[in-house]
């Protein structure tokens, strides 16, 4: 296995953990136990379909797969979705992402992120399993590597209003469907960070609030 490259302080919890710690604090209000409370009970009851018992019992479907990755029950890391937890798995994620052949374009992802991070000091670099969003008050750029080049995603809004000389630039039909990314670009060298620049700029003024 290869060692991982991971500098301390690289990245930043993930929004959603915000929203994963007010289900779990508000759990033993809401359905009468905590969720090791619930853990320990789907362990000792050992039920056929563990979800199914739980919901049957008040919980839905989200706190339900809360208990079930704290029972591991459900495959994953059981917690991942505390700060510390997420923190702690957010290196190897990136690692799996540039692995085997993927791996020559670190370099790549590293000038990305470095660009990102001089936008401002509010910025925060969120790795997932597949791809590292970036956000502001939401996720305005995200990258995702494929064999041979990096995908960098983009929030730039109505593509009516979004002009590129260049050509670079490719619409990915998300605005239409209302999702954050609408544009991206394809990076395979040094010279397309230049290209990028501009807009991530761009994208990241455009998320205020």
């Amino acid at each position: 296995m290869a060692q991982s490259t991971h500098v301390p302080g690289t990245y930043d919890v993930h929004p959603s953990i915000v929203y994963v710690q007010a289900i779990l604090a508000n759990l033993s209000a809401k359905t009468g136990h905590t969720a090791e409370e619930w853990s320990d009970l789907l362990r000792r009851e050992a039920p056929a379909d563990p979800k199914a018992w739980l919901k049957a019992r008040g919980l839905g479907a989200t706190q339900a797969g809360l208990v079930l990755k704290r029972a591991s029950v459900d495959p994953g890391h059981a917690f991942d979705d505390t700060p510390e937890g997420y923190l702690a798995a957010a290196p190897g994620h990136v690692d799996g992402q540039y692995s085997g052949r993927k791996a020559t374009l670190r370099p790549l992802f590293k000038g990305i992120v470095q660009l990102v991070r001089g936008l401002g000091p509010d910025v925060k670099v969120c790795p997932c399993e597949t791809i590292v969003p970036f956000y502001r008050e939401h996720v305005f750029a995200e990258v995702k590597p494929f064999a041979s080049r990096l995908d960098l995603g983009l929030a730039l809004g109505d593509p009516a209003s979004v002009q590129d000389p260049t050509g670079s630039l490719k619409e990915t039909g998300g605005f239409a469907k209302k999702d954050r990314i609408t544009h991206k670009l394809e990076v395979t060298g040094e010279a397309d960070l230049k290209i990028a620049l501009p807009w991530l700029i761009r994208a990241y003024e455009g998320d205020q609030g």
